[in-house]
């Protein structure tokens, strides 16, 4: 075991004080693990939006002062009791959501949604025994998707860890964590393309843009980018995108546009945006008969979708998806292996790197819309 095993670990921590005002990193008072708990020591963090939305805290109940972060890449310091997946020194990769092995969702082939460890933004505290594990000079700190990233070292629930592959570099394959895996596994896992077929893609942020790299993988044969901001469309070219559609660029609804593009509709599509509206065109743009439409993004609580009983009954779908329907434990360390063997390059999405000492430019970064992915370098 560890040196540090058992005993309460003092180091940096970027500590979200108040909503959109600069993380302050602080000393940080981190407990050992307690029982299925597992202490980490965070070598690289990654940025991802939902970190920036719950920093502004303008959609959902704030959670000050608050520990955030939860893409990134780390390795096993200590373990607690029950513990028997996991030893200090695996390299790992924390995530928002979990695989407790033994729910009905678990046990199922066609579900992810753990009953135990489901993303719950408004949990703040260890589900163990309800208390934080961070504290500054006796103040608890709360955690954020149980994960808390952003400090050197952190406390996990084990079912919330992917052990992966010994040499993975995980300054690369922390980006796997969330962003990646949710697009990739959209696509991969649940829109299913057929090697030859078309693919709409509604959003080039980072999570669409690995949607695309899904249906580059699965050999589409045309990938359409529909994105308000002709920015991204140059670099969408660079995931496989083949063409792209502004939609207002059109005086007509981009689902027609797109319809006339690919003579009735493609094959499938895969909406990555919230955006009510986008979720609508993407489900209207497929073709009747075969057409899929997977919705990814999270829309704003009361949004409904007003679309006609008769796109579905003219056998149309549309599905949801959650992480990409990928299960934590089991299949994420098989994602890094596909990146090990190069077949899928990853490395494309970082497009900046900063200190530890400097994670207020990553916000600012992604805020401007210049950066799909920065790395946070722990140690620096």
């Amino acid at each position: 075991m560890s040196p540090t095993a058992g005993k309460v670990i003092t180091c940096r921590a970027a500590v979200a004080w108040q909503a959109g005002k600069p993380l302050q990193i602080e000393q940080v008072q981190v407990a050992p693990p307690q029982a299925n708990e597992v202490r980490v020591k965070i070598l690289f963090s990654s940025l991802c939006h939902t970190d920036v939305y719950f920093w502004e805290a303008k959609g959902q109940t704030p959670q000050f002062p608050r520990i955030l972060g939860h893409e990134a890449g780390g390795i096993v310091e200590s373990v607690g009791e029950g513990v028997t997946d996991l030893k200090p020194g695996d390299k790992v990769l924390p995530m928002f959501t979990g695989e407790c092995g033994e729910c009905a969702h678990c046990m199922s082939e066609e579900s992810n949604l753990c009953d135990l460890l489901r993303i719950d933004t408004e949990r703040c505290v260890m589900i163990n025994d309800g208390t934080s594990r961070f504290t500054i000079n006796g103040q608890p700190i709360h955690h954020f998707l149980g994960t808390s990233t952003f400090s050197e070292y952190t406390v996990i629930h084990e079912g919330c860890l992917a052990k992966i592959h010994p040499d993975a570099p995980l300054d690369k394959v922390c980006v796997i964590s969330c962003g990646f895996s949710t697009g990739f596994g959209a696509t991969v896992n649940v829109a299913r393309p057929k090697k030859g077929m078309s693919v709409a893609i509604f959003g080039l942020g980072a999570v669409g843009l690995a949607a695309a790299e899904g249906a580059r993988i699965s050999g589409a044969s045309r990938v359409i980018g529909v994105d308000l901001n002709p920015r991204r469309f140059d670099e969408a070219k660079k995931f496989g995108v083949t063409e792209c559609v502004n939609p207002k660029d059109h005086n007509k609804p981009v689902q027609e546009v797109i319809a006339e593009m690919t003579n009735g509709g493609v094959d499938r599509a895969v909406e990555c945006t919230g955006n009510v509206n986008a979720m609508i065109s993407a489900f209207e743009c497929v073709h009747d008969g075969w057409g899929v439409a997977v919705l990814v993004g999270v829309p704003s609580k009361d949004d409904l979708i007003k679309t006609s009983p008769m796109n579905f009954l003219n056998e149309r779908t549309l599905k949801g998806t959650f992480y990409g329907n990928f299960k934590p434990r089991t299949d994420i360390p098989k994602v890094v292996d596909r990146y090990m063997s190069k077949e899928l390059d990853v490395e494309k999405f970082i497009t900046h790197r900063v200190k530890f000492s400097e994670i207020n430019k990553a916000f600012d970064y992604m805020i401007k819309g210049e950066s799909l992915r920065t790395i946070i370098v722990m140690e620096e």
